[in-house]
């Protein structure tokens, strides 16, 4: 496995399934796109820490953000401690 983190101006769930898959890097737990099956639940390895946009009536930019769900804290805790970037920022 590798945890990776992405910064993306549009996408969805779907394509996000299907682009990491095209590169050969299918979600754990995806298996509709080839990704590996995960003991203990059920659903893709796949998070939006942050959320953000531009409401379409009020015009006011809105921020969402929500931590790892519990179950993708265990997941990965159980992958080993996790590499910095080399930007040198830890990625979770």
């Amino acid at each position: 496995y590798t945890h990776i983190r992405c910064r993306l101006e549009t996408g969805r769930t779907h394509q996000i399934r299907v682009h990491m898959a095209w590169l050969g890097h299918p979600l754990a737990g995806d298996l509709v796109y080839g990704g590996p099956g995960v003991k203990g639940f059920e659903g893709q390895c796949l998070h939006a820490r942050t959320l953000e946009f531009t409401h379409p009536r009020s015009g006011e930019r809105l921020r969402f953000s929500a931590p790892l769900p519990p179950w993708f804290t265990a997941f990965l805790s159980t992958l080993g401690p996790p590499e910095e970037a080399e930007s040198g920022e830890s990625w979770h």
